[in-house]
């Protein structure tokens, strides 16, 4: 049996990429479409209840820090009360509560959800995060002006998209906030100088308008929101993480900060018609990050005083309060959480503006249940009459969304909606929402006679049954809005599992024989002929149905996967199952085989979230396999082997038992440094009988490049700990050396006599960043990684001897069953580089420390894509892009592919022959990710499902590129090696 041709493989790994990551976005199109529509009609909150509103969000602040007594207990002096000025107000005069977050917990969709009322959907990540991926409404967009203050990567995106001239932005420059010793601004040092920056702009505001007349008739109009963004403490929790003495210093900061600028506002105004309302986008985890769902990260302080919010309420019965809230000691207090979208529908309220049309907050005084914030002039009357407009503005989209468009809007609202999107309308075999579409007793729909009832009640002055039965209609409409955004999921769900599927069944055709009897031209052409009809129904029905065009490539795939498959797929397994002449048996094996790859996938599936099972996974490659499959004279003739490939595999399972939570720790870098050193000279010395001299010189070199690493490494860390800055020098050399190390395997002109010399010589370049961009013990899992990787070539050769004997022979390619095993393990290895010593359960598991050995101005590109191949899994969300740190991904996937294709030769098989025995086995772990994708929950299995899925796709298609550059790495030094071996055999 012959491998398909390299044209042939060729085509195979093209396709597959590109089905990966194409159907990577088919987890966005089943569980998270955009919330945005356009074409509803704008609903006024009322005639306001205050002539200003001002904004004030502080970046990364934790609501336990901000408000628990003696919140920073292991810092020396520190003060029972960190933020005087905000608990006064909390006890005086104001009300308070937590502000829900969604994931990702970020800048950017956190800053969308205060001041737009709408959760992003999460696919907006892969559009940028500092402009609007898509426009939307927002309270900006409705006030009379908006003047905001803080970081140029929040403040562009509302002033883009909104109407020309209403938002003015003063921000600072990006190159003036420096993460290892605080900011340039004004020749401060540290960065809380970000947050006095804004404030000192909005006083030399207030000062020019007494010689601006237009700029004072525009301070002094009605309507008018200011947004203060302080980023001081997201820079400083990054930097120094949240209990530090920094970090509370800070929150002092900011807590002065909001006196002064209260006080600005009364000598300014000399009035009392400013509400306040102070908040944070996210919270901080206890290692200094966020992103993903960790609850430090979605709870967020909430505070409200000034004109139009009620004073502070006693608490009620049952207590508002639990035990996250104890240790505030405000029990007397009432706490009144609101999820984050519903600070847009209070602004808009007490401003009198129109809610953001594409809001989907709820005004905390709908329910009449629970007190909320608002104390209007009116009373209860008016709390009636916001909620019903806040009601009236969430059914828009489910209008908009269902299709009914009403005939009193103006001409042009009526058009714009039918061209949005309607599912009534483009849905054939359309299942209405019953809850809001069952006709009523008068002949209109439910949701049309409810609406009546509420205003019913209203002008009948039963002002709280009117808020009650409004509660109830924007809960019912929120769930008509979810009705209508996944009444497509099931049809999704079947087209993606039956597409991954045929991607396994396609992928197979590649180690199967071809059969000895082809199909006759009539079969050929009557599975042509289905397949084309079933796409072009399919299309038919999406062309209808006005569905994405991402829908019409999903079925493409699979149909065109299912026809290769039948044509060339099906008379294979009718062949196999005839010419078997106890074919009970042969059944039972098959599906006991196919048992086993189901059980291994799925445990590495849990692995994701239960980290030992990695570490049982190497305990059972290394004792159970040997005894279990070895031939027992390999076992009794190379006892060093044995021994060797026990103890590896138990080295390296160790390193997923570890807290992934680490602090840097310059010993462990320092170890990490030695022990790459030391399995590079005693490589050097195993294999100096066959190196040549140019081969010994270049890893000395190499070797001499991870001594000045850890050398720069050990002073930048020491002069970072101190708060000393980053010293240019050591910015300056550690980039070099990165790069050069990195880049000078692959210029080198030395002629490696062995595999395993150039593997060793990849080793030791790409050595270099895991001293450079190691927080801990990185370093040593890549040095007993790579040992592993070695042995195992040894030990496959060693296992699969007769068969390398047998292959010698033949240039084809014979599957057997121990490929399966075999491909299982390259897909253990697979998912290990990446996880070894990282945190599979969170996207947010990273550490700046390494980045600012590098990087120490905050650039979050550029830092992201320091961050993006850290040990650990995760990427810092608000910032995609950037070059290098991406070496420690791409590390341990050089040394992966160099050893498989390493295996390939030493086994004497055409290249690619194993690795698509694991192409065929991939899917199986992708397609349970992607039905266990979630958007429901809590956010902290909704941002893991979501990774989780993204993760194995991504990871799949890159180890299909590695193995391709692998066998390019190694071209020469194999091909040099199978003259070598052939030599011997004659």
């Amino acid at each position: 049996m012959t491998v398909s041709s390299h044209k042939n493989v060729l085509k195979l790994l093209t396709l597959g990429l590109i089905f990966h990551v194409v159907f990577i976005a088919s987890v966005f199109d089943c569980y998270f479409t955009s919330p945005v529509v356009h074409g509803m009609l704008p609903r006024r909150a009322g005639p306001g209840e205050a002539k200003r509103v001002v904004l004030i969000v502080g970046d990364g602040l934790r609501a336990d820090l901000l408000f628990s007594v003696n919140a920073f207990p292991f810092i020396p002096s520190s003060p029972a009360i960190v933020a005087p000025y905000l608990r006064d107000i909390i006890q005086t005069r104001g009300a308070f509560g937590l502000s829900h977050t969604r994931v990702p917990t970020e800048s950017r969709p956190g800053h969308v959800a205060i001041i737009g009322g709408m959760y992003e959907d999460v696919s907006a990540v892969t559009k940028g995060w500092k402009t609007n991926p898509v426009h939307f409404d927002s309270v900006f967009n409705q006030s009379s002006h908006t003047f905001s203050f803080g970081s140029p990567d929040i403040l562009p995106m509302f002033a883009q998209g909104a109407t020309p001239g209403k938002v003015d932005t003063w921000s600072y420059d990006e190159e003036d906030e420096d993460f290892t010793k605080g900011t340039k601004v004004q020749n401060y040092c540290n960065a809380t100088t970000l947050d006095t920056w804004v404030l000192d702009q909005l006083r030399t505001l207030f000062q020019n308008a007494s010689s601006n007349d237009s700029l004072d008739s525009e301070l002094r109009a009605d309507k008018v929101v200011f947004f203060l963004h302080l980023l001081g403490l997201d820079t400083t929790g990054h930097s120094y993480r949240p209990h530090s003495n920094e970090y509370m210093k800070n929150i002092q900061v900011v807590d002065h900060i909001v006196q002064q600028t209260e006080e600005l506002f009364s000598d300014f105004y000399h009035d009392e018609e400013t509400s306040f309302i102070f908040t944070a986008d996210h919270g901080m985890s206890k290692i200094g990050n966020h992103g993903d769902g960790d609850p430090d990260n979605t709870r967020t302080p909430l505070i409200a005083w000034g004109r139009g919010i009620r004073g502070p309420l006693p608490d009620i019965v049952p207590s508002s309060h639990d035990e996250y809230s104890r240790p505030w000691q405000l029990n007397n207090f009432l706490r009144r959480d609101v999820e984050q979208a519903d600070l847009t529908p209070l602004m808009a309220a007490l401003l009198g503006i129109n809610y953001p049309v594409n809001s989907v907050g709820i005004l905390p005084d709908a329910d009449p249940t629970r007190p909320g914030y608002l104390l209007p002039r009116e009373g209860e009357s008016a709390l009636a009459r916001l909620a019903l407009a806040n009601a009236e503005s969430i059914l828009e989209h489910y209008q908009v969304k269902h299709g009914a468009p009403q005939m009193r809007y103006p001409a042009f609202l009526f058009i714009t909606s039918c061209l949005a999107e309607l599912k009534a309308v483009q849905t054939i075999l359309y299942k209405p929402f019953k809850p809001l579409e069952e006709v009523s007793q008068d002949g209109k729909p439910s949701r049309l006679s409810w609406l009546s009832k509420i205003e019913r009640l209203i002008n009948d002055g039963k002002w709280f049954e009117a808020r009650r039965e409004t509660a109830e209609l924007i809960k019912v409409t929120l769930q008509g809005l979810r009705y209508l955004e996944t009444y497509n999921r099931v049809l999704i769900r079947i087209i993606v599992m039956i597409a991954y599927l045929g991607w396994s069944a396609y992928a197979s055709l590649s180690i199967f024989p071809p059969p000895a009897s082809l199909v006759s031209d009539r079969q050929r052409n009557v599975v042509r002929f289905t397949t084309a009809t079933i796409l072009a129904i399919l299309w038919a029905l999406f062309t209808a149905e006005r569905a994405p065009w991402t829908f019409y490539v999903y079925v493409t795939f699979p149909c065109y996967f299912w026809q290769q498959f039948a044509l060339h797929g099906v008379p294979i397994v009718v062949q196999q199952f005839k010419s078997n002449d106890r074919r009970g048996p042969f059944i039972g094996r098959v599906l006991f085989h196919l048992l086993i790859v189901v059980v291994v996938l799925q445990c590495m599936v849990t692995a994701y979230t239960h980290r030992s099972l990695w570490s049982i996974g190497f305990l059972a490659m290394g004792i159970l396999w040997p005894y279990a499959s070895w031939p027992s004279h390999i076992r009794s003739q190379r006892p060093k082997l044995l021994l060797s490939w026990m103890m590896s595999c138990l080295v390296t399972g160790i390193f997923p038992l570890l807290s992934v939570n680490k602090k840097e720790d310059l010993y462990m870098i320092m170890c990490g440094g030695a022990i790459i050193l030391a399995v590079g000279a005693s490589c050097m010395r195993l294999a100096s009988n066959s190196a040549t001299k140019a081969v010994k010189s270049s890893e000395i070199i190499q070797m001499s490049f991870i001594l000045l690493a850890m050398t720069i490494t050990a002073s930048s860390v020491k002069s970072l700990q101190a708060k000393q800055g980053l010293p240019v020098i050591n910015q300056t050399s550690a980039w070099l050396i990165l790069v050069v190390s990195s880049i000078y395997p692959f210029i080198c002109k030395a002629q490696h006599s062995t595999p395993t010399s150039r593997i060793i010589s990849l080793f030791l370049g790409f050595g270099v960043c895991f001293v450079v961009l190691s927080i801990s013990v990185e370093g040593l899992f890549y040095a007993a990684f790579t040992c592993n990787l070695l042995l195992w070539i040894e030990v496959e050769t060693s296992v699969q001897s007769h068969r390398a004997r047998a292959a010698s022979q033949n240039q084809g390619y014979e599957f057997h069953t121990d490929d399966i095993r075999i491909a299982l393990f390259f897909l253990f290895f697979v998912q290990v580089a990446f996880f070894g010593t990282g945190n599979v359960a969170s996207i947010s598991s990273f550490y700046l420390e390494p980045v600012y050995r590098l990087v120490p101005i905050f650039n979050p590109f550029l830092m992201a894509a320091l961050l993006v191949g850290s040990s650990n899994i995760a990427s810092h969300i608000e910032s995609l892009k950037g070059l290098s740190q991406i070496f420690k991904i791409v590390a341990p996937y050089v040394i992966l592919s160099a050893v498989f294709a390493t295996l390939n030769a030493k086994l004497h098989l055409p290249p690619f022959s194993l690795f698509l025995v694991a192409l065929t086995l991939t899917d199986g772990m992708t397609m349970a990710f992607f039905l266990n994708v979630t958007d429901t929950g809590s956010w902290l299995e909704i941002g893991q499902s979501i990774s989780f899925f993204c993760i194995t796709s991504l990871l799949l298609v890159w180890s299909a590129g590695i193995c391709t550059a692998g066998e390019y790495l190694m071209a020469d030094t194999l091909l040099f090696h199978k003259s070598t071996d052939s030599h011997k055999l004659e």
